[in-house]
């Protein structure tokens, strides 16, 4: 799962989003240092991924891919889920997508000094280009996709990828929707008991 489905999943605590949208960068035991709503947010941002990670649904869309992207294929799957996350919103929240995006953003803003470098980083030039709601469309996932393309010096050709959302459009829109309701069943369980 990428950025707007590991937000999503970590309920209505600012902090638990945060840590979970953040985590990636968090290595070890590093996460102690965090306020204890942010270390929970972390160690959902790793049971998601290894939970996703291992999943048949989720495999099967990775498979699709796998010939021509290699191990590129699950970061593309995780985009490629956002997409159908934010494109069919109003069927997993009663909030407006931008609403809620962009109380996550100020979020981010009210609580910067707890955020990791990384995050810092890259927060200014996520809200300006609005990556969460860019999710929503097959144009703003190429843009993400060529993106990290070049942060990996095109060896990952992520960039060529929305060829196939549009080839198996209807083929991960099926996955995502089969493996979402089950993703959030278990995140839900997990927060219980972190």
């Amino acid at each position: 799962m990428n950025f707007l489905a590991h937000i999503y999943l970590s309920g209505d605590n600012d902090l638990i989003k945060i840590g979970n949208f953040m985590a990636d960068g968090i290595r070890g035991k590093q996460f102690e240092h965090f306020p204890e709503d942010v270390q929970k947010g972390i160690l959902l941002h790793r049971f998601i991924d290894t939970y996703t990670d291992s999943h048949d649904i989720f495999r099967q869309s990775t498979k699709r891919l796998h010939e021509k992207y290699h191990h590129y294929a699950g970061v593309i799957v995780d985009i490629l889920y956002d997409h159908f996350l934010a494109k069919n919103w109003t069927q997993y929240s009663d909030e407006k997508l931008e609403s809620f995006i962009n109380r996550f953003y100020r979020s981010l803003h009210d609580n910067y000094e707890i955020l990791t470098e990384k995050t810092q980083d890259l927060m200014p030039y996520m809200i300006q280009r609005n990556w969460l709601l860019s999710y929503r469309t097959v144009e703003g996932i190429h843009q993400i996709l060529t993106q990290m393309d070049r942060r990996s010096r095109n060896e990952s050709k992520m960039q060529f990828a929305s060829t196939e959302l549009k080839e198996f459009y209807a083929e991960f829109e099926e996955e995502f929707t089969l493996f979402f309701e089950d993703i959030k069943k278990h995140a839900k369980e997990k927060l219980l008991l972190i």
